[in-house]
């Protein structure tokens, strides 16, 4: 099979539950897949748990950008940027394991925002084995990833239950 590369993107949620969904899929009829989280370090995550149970390999990076006060912080620290390029050199080697499957989450505002260089990704990016399925998600997908895309999807906001004043709710959200 060949691996295209596909983008999860836009302004709702859903990007990473759609590559979650391919995983759950893929996984049902055998193929090998890796979940590489980019920025998401620390958090309760409920699929992680699911993951553990059904042997699907995940790997964590990112810093904890939750505060003790419930906040997020919005700013890009030293430590974020590094944790940006370990995930990097974890996909180059994930890249060495013959998955047929590699979800790269919140790659794509990793990027962005500047925890990752744009141009470092696409040296990365270029090293995809051919068989391999690449799944970008996130918002703010650089028009370089768009560009090298054979799928993108993008979740548009039509309403959203934040504006009434609903936050992250366990299970829903993360």
């Amino acid at each position: 099979m060949k691996g295209e590369i596909q983008i999860y993107t836009g302004d709702c949620k859903g990007k990473t539950t759609a590559a979650i969904g391919l995983v759950i899929r893929a996984l049902g009829q055998g193929l090998k897949t890796a979940f590489l989280y980019f920025d998401k370090g620390g958090g309760d995550y409920g699929e992680r748990k699911i993951f553990d149970s059904l042997g699907v390999d995940y790997f964590v990076t990112g810093v904890n950008r939750i505060l003790d006060d419930g906040s997020f912080r919005f700013s890009v620290i030293d430590e974020d940027i590094a944790e940006g390029k370990r995930a990097l050199t974890t996909l180059l080697q994930l890249f060495e394991q013959n998955y047929d499957i590699i979800v790269c989450d919140e790659i794509n505002v990793s990027t962005a925002i500047g925890i990752l260089d744009e141009s470092d990704v696409l040296e990365v990016l270029s090293k995809k084995p051919e068989s391999t399925e690449l799944v970008l998600t996130g918002r703010y997908a650089p028009e370089s990833f768009l560009n090298l895309a054979s799928l993108i999807t993008e979740m548009k906001q039509i309403k959203h239950y934040f504006e009434n004043g609903v936050f992250s709710r366990k299970g829903i959200e993360f």
